[in-house]
């Protein structure tokens, strides 16, 4: 419901801060104190001082609800008029009000044959009034569609808040229609009001003292500050500024990023979809190469001879030994069975002394 403009709270906003707490206050006490309610009551046949008070307080926890609401969000008055011009503003629509009220009155007598009374008490009237600013003075800016006809902007639920305190009670069209007169003859200054009817700078100096350390408010700090520009374009601006700001800081947080990982090649880049993978063995401490041990060569021993290659010869050479008649031994024969049967016990003696 509020507008995107200043800042959140009541800072710098110390008259709508007074009225929510007084008049919020006083309409609590007085719905528990319900024989008291009869001194506030608006109603145009009684003395003056009734008159005065019956457009002070609001009677009905509605009224009063939506009123506050309304306040709230038209601070953003007070910061861009200032809070003397302001208080001028509501002080100027009030009395004017008050003059609106008879002649609307006194009109519906006369068109309907029906005297009106009693009003609905509070100060509504004023509230009323700022919507002449706020149509004014305030942009439109479209937030979102329904049924695709029906836009829905930054305002929108500000006048829905309206129309629903224009619905409370029967005769409240009355007061909304005197308070957006009186807030369209003294904002428009076409009778020169403002020459009449403000705030004195001796009383604005004595609030100033008195009052506004009692009702003022801190800076919020959960916001990032932005400056108090005296219209909406310098604040919408102060804002624009802010987020290319931001902007500009992501995207060179961005760039030095990806100027540091280098990504991978391939379709997939699996340290984004697995961001464990890049951390894997980077906490390993580093893997020392082991000393590699001088071992010799192993010795072949002389592989032994098959038995067919002794055993076949000697039973050759036997039997030509044995019978030479029958089996005559030639020299190369012979020489072949030496030099075959040599080796043979060479290596059964060396084998025999290792046992």
């Amino acid at each position: 419901m509020l507008t995107s403009t200043g800042s959140r709270g009541l800072y710098k906003a110390p008259v709508c801060k007074g009225l929510l707490l007084v008049l919020g206050g006083m309409t609590v006490m007085l719905t528990l104190l319900p024989q008291y309610q009869h001194l506030f009551v608006y109603n145009l046949q009684h003395q003056v001082w009734r008159l005065l008070c019956g457009r002070v307080v609001c009677l009905d926890l509605k009224d009063s609800f939506c009123s506050s609401l309304l306040i709230y969000n038209f601070r953003i008055f007070e910061r861009r008029f200032g809070t003397r011009k302001f208080a001028s503003f509501l002080l100027g629509t009030w009395c004017l009000s008050v003059l609106m009220d008879f002649l609307l009155a006194q009109a519906f007598q006369f068109l309907f044959d029906y005297e009106v009374e009693e009003l609905p008490a509070g100060l509504l009237a004023p509230v009323f009034s700022l919507f002449v600013p706020f149509y004014l003075s305030i942009p439109r800016m479209p937030v979102t569609q329904v049924l695709g006809h029906v836009h829905i902007t930054n305002k929108s639920l500000v006048y829905v808040v309206g129309l629903q305190l224009l619905t409370s009670s029967p005769f409240m069209w009355l007061i909304a229609l005197s308070g957006l007169i009186s807030g369209g003859l003294y904002y428009s200054d076409v009778l020169l009001l403002h020459r009449f009817l403000f705030v004195p700078a001796w009383l604005s100096r004595v609030g100033r003292v008195l009052v506004e350390p009692l009702f003022s408010s801190s800076q919020p700090s959960s916001e990032t500050p932005l400056g108090m520009g005296a219209t909406l374009d310098i604040q919408r601006q102060q804002r624009m500024d802010l987020l290319d700001q931001q902007l500009l800081l992501a995207q060179y947080h961005e760039a030095r990023s990806s100027t540091r990982q280098q990504p991978q090649a391939g379709l997939l880049q699996w340290t984004r979809l697995f961001p464990s993978l890049r951390l894997r063995g980077q906490n390993r401490p580093p893997v020392q190469p082991r000393p590699q041990a001088h071992t010799q060569p192993p010795q072949l021993e002389p592989s032994p001879v098959a038995e067919e290659q002794v055993v076949v010869p000697l039973l050759h050479c036997w039997l030509k030994w044995a019978f030479p008649g029958l089996m005559p031994l030639r020299p190369s024969e012979l020489q072949t069975t030496t030099s075959t049967w040599q080796p043979t016990l060479s290596c059964n003696t060396e084998r025999e002394r290792a046992q």
